[in-house]
């Protein structure tokens, strides 16, 4: 009697474990029918055939994740709309927020998924459906946060090739300079054109793609994470600012919060820097509008005065953010632009701007996917 219960435990333990095995690899994509509508909030300047900066601020939700073909039918509509509008040429520099890459880690997951209630739910249901690439990334995780190192690192290598299809894709469809916002990756580097990964520590860099597709320059890691994302994304204080060539001119990328420091612009002074993309994201449905919390990674520069809850959000990212701001950047042009959209029971806002001879020209407060342009 005891060999047959002994039989009959063994044979449902293989069979749930059987099952189980079967279900992490079901990935139905269902339904979704995403808003492809943008409106036009900036358009600045006039066209001389010395090229634009095209910022783009998209409406996502986890569901624009479900596939590459779904998040590219909505970037993509965005950019036919400005195509429709005159705004794309071969000297069009098209800027997308910080982020738009780090949420590829959910392309391809399972409904439940996506139907999550908030973010710690979908990150349960992403880590039990895939229980063998995370349980590997557990023990390879490099930050003190070794749950949310391990979310992102589990994924890296298919998301480094779905940054590049998708990104690179749609520079060469529609034959733009592109900063594909930023994605968060171990020790990315580029060789040949192709974005590639590491198994060092999380960086969130941004790359540049080419009219042709390809990644170009070195991933520009940010230099100051906020003290939370700390815990999982390593800072890289002593990392180089890049400058990279485009058909409109030399080009800077300072992201998030690494566009407060006086000092970031005066190394792209330095560098000959004449653009500046400033990809951006801020959680919270009404932090744009809140009191500023103050610098968020290290100690407040010498030469800021603004102190902590003296303005909004907002107007510090305008007061700080010195784009094209004279002496401390001598930048021609530069564009902040930030995420929108709902990610579970996160928000994403935010209201990008533009700059030029120091003058700052801001979105109007609204809903929904934004484009702001700058003729140079």
């Amino acid at each position: 009697m005891r060999k047959i219960i002994g039989c009959t435990l063994l044979i449902a333990l293989f069979a749930a474990a059987g099952g189980y095995a079967w279900w992490t690899t079901q990935r139905d994509v269902g339904h979704y029918l995403s808003d492809l509508r943008i409106e036009l909030a900036i358009n600045e300047g006039v066209n001389n055939d010395r090229g634009n900066l095209l910022g783009i601020e998209p409406d996502l939700s986890p569901r624009d994740y479900q596939s590459l073909a779904l998040v590219h039918l909505k970037l993509a509509a965005y950019l036919n709309s400005a195509r429709d509008a005159g705004l794309i040429n071969g000297k069009t520099v098209v800027v997308l927020p910080e982020h738009i890459g780090s949420w590829l880690m959910f392309r391809g997951e399972k409904n439940q998924l996506y139907q999550a209630a908030n973010l710690n739910q979908a990150m349960h249901w992403l880590a039990i459906s895939n229980p063998l690439a995370f349980a590997n990334a557990w023990l390879r995780a490099d930050g003190e946060s070794r749950v949310n190192d391990a979310h992102l690192r589990m994924k890296a290598n298919s998301m480094a090739d779905d940054y590049q299809t998708l990104f690179g894709g749609l520079a060469k469809e529609f034959g733009v300079t592109l900063v594909a916002g930023s994605i968060a990756l171990p020790d990315p580097r580029i060789e040949h054109g192709k974005l590639l990964v590491g198994t060092g520590a999380l960086y969130n860099s941004s790359v540049v793609f080419d009219r042709e597709g390809a990644a170009i320059g070195t991933p520009q890691r940010q230099l100051l994470p906020t003290y939370e994302e700390q815990s999982y994304i390593q800072p890289s204080p002593d990392h180089e600012l890049n400058v990279v060539d485009t058909p409109a001119g030399r080009l800077g990328i300072l992201i998030g919060s690494d566009s407060w420091y006086p000092e970031n612009y005066r190394t792209l002074n330095e560098k000959g820097a004449q653009l500046i993309a400033v990809p951006a994201f801020i959680v919270g449905k009404t932090t744009w509008d809140k009191p500023w919390g103050g610098y968020k990674s290290v100690s407040t520069p010498s030469e800021i005065s603004l102190k902590p809850g003296e303005v909004t959000e907002g107007d510090a990212w305008h007061r700080l953010t010195f784009t094209s701001s004279l002496p401390i950047s001598t930048a021609n042009a530069g564009v902040t632009v930030f995420l929108r959209g709902k990610f579970w029971d996160k928000h994403s806002t935010g209201q990008g701007f533009i700059s030029r001879n120091g003058q700052t020209s801001p979105d109007q407060p609204g809903s929904g996917a934004r484009l702001l342009n700058l003729w140079l």
